[in-house]
Formats: C-alpha cells, sequence, structure tokens
C-alpha cells in the first residue's frame, strides 16, 4: 500500500533527489541547514524505522507530533506516516506514541510510549530527561535510513483520510500559486491540521522546494528573497 509518505516524496525522488527540498534557518541563533529531497528521506526511514522496530507501532496506530515547524518535525511526521500511523497535533492520551520537545512533556505523562526532541543543529541530546524518555536524536541514528513500508491505517491527519490530504494540499498550493520547482519562503506554524497542509504538505505536494524559518527576523527576509532565490512567499 502506499503511504501518504510514498505519494509525497516518490515523485520528488524520481525528480530531482539531490536538489534542495526543506531549508531551515532560525534567525534566533543563525542557524541553517539544507536538506534534499533524499536525505530529507533518509531521515524520514530512519524515523519509520524507529517507530515501527523500536516502538511497536503498527499500521493503523496513532502518533501525537507536538513539535514546532523545523526541519526535525517534517522527518518526523514523514517518518510516522511511512510507518502507516496517524498524525494527531494534540496531546491524544490514546496515542501509541508522543514526539514532543522537553517542555511538552507534562502534555504526553499518560501515552505508554515519549520520545523528546531537542531540536538542536547540531543533533545534541536532550540533557537530563526523565527516566523513560527516550532521546529522539540518539536513538534514531541507530536505525536504517531505508524503509519499506507494511501498510497504513484508514486515517493519516487528525482523523482525515489520505486521499483527503492529498486533495488539501494540492488545492492549497494551487490557491498559493506553488508550482513544480518554486521556492517557498514561509515562517508559518504546522500546529493544527490545516496549517501543517497549508505549511508544508502543500509544498511537497506541488515539489516545490520549501524555506521555513523559524523566530524570523524582518531585516532579513528581503535579503533572503535574493539569496535563496524565493518565487511564492506564504505570509504569516
Amino acid at each position: 500500500m502506499t503511504t501518504l509518505t510514498d505519494a509525497l516524496l516518490d515523485p520528488i525522488l524520481a525528480e530531482d533527489p539531490a536538489g534542495p527540498r526543506i531549508t531551515w534557518y532560525d534567525d534566533a541563533t543563525g542557524a541553517r541547514i539544507e536538506l534534499s529531497a533524499l536525505t530529507l528521506a533518509n531521515w524520514a526511514a530512519k524515523t519509520a524505522n524507529m517507530i515501527r522496530d523500536q516502538f511497536g507501532v503498527l499500521p493503523g496506530g496513532r502518533v501525537a507530533v507536538l513539535l514546532p515547524a523545523h526541519w526535525q518535525s517534517a522527518a518526523v511526521l514523514l517518518g510516522v506516516w511511512w510507518a502507516g500511523a496517524e498524525v494527531v497535533l494534540d496531546a491524544d492520551p490514546d496515542a501509541d506514541l508522543a514526539l514532543v520537545t522537553p517542555d511538552r512533556l507534562d502534555e504526553v505523562d499518560t501515552v505508554a510510549e515519549v520520545a523528546a526532541l531537542s531540536l538542536d543543529a547540531f543533533g545534541a541530546p536532550v540533557r537530563d530527561l526523565p527516566p523513560g524518555i527516550t532521546d529522539y536524536a540518539t536513538d534514531v541514528r541507530m536505525h536504517g535510513d531505508q524503509f519499506r513500508s507494511s501498510g497504513a491505517g484508514d486515517a493519516v491527519l487528525a482523523g482525515r483520510s489520505q486521499s483527503d490530504v492529498l486533495a488539501a494540499a494540492t488545492e492549497s498550493a494551487s490557491a498559493a500559486g506553488i508550482g513544480s520547482g518554486d521556492r517557498v519562503l514561509s515562517s508559518r506554524s504546522w500546529s493544527h491540521p490545516d496549517a501543517l497542509v497549508a505549511g508544508l504538505l502543500a509544498v511537497l505536494a506541488a515539489r516545490a522546494s520549501l524555506v521555513q524559518v523559524s523566530s524570523p527576523d524582518p531585516e532579513a527576509t528581503e535579503r533572503r528573497v535574493a539569496s535563496e532565490k524565493i518565487t511564492v512567499r506564504l505570509d504569516g
């Protein structure tokens, strides 16, 4: 069965595996990370292997993702979908697994399995994690960077089906004027399903490239538009 990740990444990998797919900036720290489609797929595969093999999440399982818009969050989301699980963007107590930032651990204290992400630009682990909490950055590296899905559940995002999510992503890309090869600048949140569709999935569905900025500095925007060859800007 084709998963949402297969549907999003396969056309990109066939067309332009080495070109930039997600470029992430943090204007508060000066960090910049750029991932090709192939590198993004490798991180997603490691995450999918971790979800399936380490945490035992089966196709149709539910995974709570409480993460900001970030390149590692994109890899996590694609990994969850590749494993055939459904993403929920809140602290669902019935989730099989939660992937969260350390400041949100209290929200998922009833979830059976929890992994925390430092989101450090250099992959540093989370310090002083409570017992029983997995450090994503440490453990994900032990998993393989190739993945073959064994199926998927009926829902992929907060109860929505794969076909509904793909249709919404395609419609959002068209409404925003995003097409294949575009470089899309955004500082939008991915904190709820519609925002995630518009801010990330629409870009991938259109086979475009995302430049995502955290803590945006308005004075850097015009320079970035020129340096990153931006063709579409998502406001807000």
